[in-house]
């Protein structure tokens, strides 16, 4: 009987050592991707320049006067540019992690292989 169980874990276990780099590029890629995009979609909610832009010309505080509109379209302008970097920074910051996802079983492999040898 503890044959069996032993060789039945033997067997999962090479299973999931010959498995693992498949899932990693296939399944776990799709999943790591799926998450970035959904960092990438927080950080857009977060900073939401299109919501600054798609207001540029309406003015703050209900100041309709000239004074009022130009100081409400700098301000908000200075928004717009300062968000769309901070998004283009997130979208970088994101990009790379998700690369590292991917490079990380080579480095590993890489670094056993170069340890050993």
């Amino acid at each position: 009987m503890w044959i069996l169980v032993l060789q039945r874990m033997l067997l999962e276990f090479v299973w999931d050592i010959i498995y693992f780099p498949l899932w990693w590029y296939s399944g776990g890629t799709k999943k790591a991707a799926i998450g970035s995009y959904h960092l990438w979609q927080d950080g857009n909610i977060q900073l939401a320049p299109g919501l600054w832009l798609k207001n540029i010309f309406v003015p703050m505080f209900g100041q309709y006067s000239l004074e009022g509109r130009l100081v409400s379209f700098l301000v908000r302008f200075a928004n717009v540019v300062i968000r769309s970097i901070g998004l283009l920074i997130w979208t970088i910051v994101v990009l790379i992690l998700f690369s590292l996802w991917l490079v990380f079983p080579i480095f590993v492999v890489f670094m056993l292989f170069n340890s050993f040898f």
